[in-house]
């Protein structure tokens, strides 16, 4: 169930990629007033297999996106949409997903790279963004997913602060998925999103 709150002053992970150059450097902005959802996590559909390498198998195909994050210009909530298309690779231990994104703060793409630690039972996850293809890729988000939830995390330091960041999947059924990303500056405690996406299988 989504509701709808005020958040009266809000520290928000404004990222330029996936938390930021890469992974983890980001932009952390303080926001008066912006509108903000609050997801509660729904597990997947009965029937979909996320365990071990499988974990984004139902991610295979094309896909229409509708985002909602705030904007690193404006310093608001802003939609747009986009698409996105993932296929596997190496038999499945990774995957790599490919997304055109139509920002209002300009059009670009960017890439998801995915791979799954057989020791471990982790997926490693890069993002690489087609406005910043000079820097380094940071260091990957890591996780996996539990009782039907994919969750991701990276820590990282803004201003000699630690601050963890978070990337989650759920609401997951064979045509559709909720995607959303947050950052916490109070070792998980509380987490603020700034990112969602909504995705609609086309093929």
């Amino acid at each position: 169930m989504k509701t709808k709150r005020i958040l009266t002053r809000v520290t928000l992970l404004v990222t330029t990629a996936i938390f930021g150059t890469g992974i983890l450097a980001a932009t952390i902005a303080s926001i008066a007033s912006a509108h903000a959802d609050e997801h509660t996590p729904k597990p997947a559909q009965a029937g979909i297999n996320l365990t071990g390498s499988h974990g984004f198998d139902f991610l295979v195909g094309d896909w229409r996106v509708h985002h909602r994050r705030i904007s690193a210009v404006s310093k608001k909530w802003v939609e747009f949409d986009g698409t996105c298309s993932l296929r596997l690779l190496m038999n499945g231990s990774a995957n790599i997903e490919e997304h055109a994104l139509d920002s209002p703060d300009g059009a670009y793409r960017a890439i998801g790279l995915r791979s799954f630690d057989q020791k471990t039972g982790k997926w490693s996850i890069w993002w690489l963004d087609s406005r910043y293809l000079a820097r380094p890729l940071d260091p990957p988000a890591q996780g996996s997913f539990e009782n039907g939830v994919g969750r991701f995390y990276a820590e990282y330091e803004q201003g000699g602060k630690k601050m963890i960041g978070r990337l989650q999947w759920s609401d997951i059924t064979a045509t559709s998925a909720h995607w959303e990303q947050a950052s916490s500056a109070d070792g998980g405690k509380t987490w603020e999103t700034n990112w969602i996406m909504e995705l609609q299988r086309v093929s």
